[in-house]
Parts: structure tokens; C-alpha cells; sequence
């Protein structure tokens, strides 16, 4: 009876591990699931960069009105002025407020009562078809 058990348990000690064939399998599945995720994460990078300088155009629009009314009317000459706060008061915006999602300034340019914020977007580059404006 000894040997017989002997025997039976060298069998499960066999058989309870993986093969190599089937580990290899399991980490190319993983490799696989793994490059999908990468490839469909890959363009929502650009989407919630450009959907945050929305709200930050958004956010500034709101800071120029306000500065405006407490201006008599009168707009910022420069978005600056909007991060200078006094010593009883905050500024409207914080420093890095007025830089867009990829760390290029704003452009601000007023004409009369009327303003426009403007960021150069994706490719950095002012002037260009994928520029954000209010």
C-alpha cells in the first residue's frame, strides 16, 4: 500500500503545476488585451486636453468680466492683470491659470467692449486650423 501511495502523489505532484506552453499562452493573451487598451487610450489624450482648455477659456471669460465690472467697464489690457491680486484680495485667476492644457499662453486680444481668448492648440502653433477660441 506504501508504494501505491507513493506512487499516486509523485503523479499529482505532476500535474498540480502549469506547463511552459501554457504560461507563455496566458502572458501573449495579456499582451494582446494589453495593446488594445493602449491603442484605444491613445486619442482620448488629445480630447481631454482640448476639452480642459475649453473650460479654461471659459474660466478666464468669466475672471475678464468680472475684472470688468469691478473696472467700471474697463478690460485687462493683458491676462496678467488677472493673476495680480492686492494684499486684502486674491487675483481672479491663478498664474498658471492662464496657460492652456499644453503649457503655451493664451492669446488675448480686445477690440473695444469685445474680447477674444485664443489657444494655439495641439500643435503649439497660433494661426492654425486647431486653434481654441471663445
Amino acid at each position: 500500500m506504501k508504494k501505491e501511495n507513493r506512487s499516486e502523489r509523485v503523479q499529482l505532484d505532476r500535474r498540480s503545476g502549469f506547463t511552459l506552453v501554457e504560461l507563455l499562452l496566458v502572458v501573449c493573451i495579456l499582451g494582446i488585451l494589453a495593446a488594445g487598451v493602449v491603442m484605444n487610450m491613445s486619442g482620448h489624450d488629445v480630447k481631454a486636453r482640448i476639452t480642459t482648455t475649453r473650460a479654461s477659456i471659459t474660466q478666464i471669460e468669466q475672471a475678464v468680466q468680472i475684472f470688468a465690472m469691478n473696472h467700471n467697464g474697463k478690460l485687462p489690457d493683458t491676462l496678467e492683470e488677472l493673476t495680480a491680486g492686492t494684499d486684502d484680495e486674491p487675483g481672479l485667476l491663478k498664474e498658471g491659470a492662464i496657460n492652456d492644457s499644453w503649457g503655451t499662453p493664451f492669446t488675448f486680444v480686445k477690440t473695444g467692449k469685445k474680447f477674444k481668448i485664443t489657444s494655439a492648440g495641439p500643435d503649439g502653433e497660433t494661426g492654425t486650423e486647431d486653434d481654441i477660441t471663445n
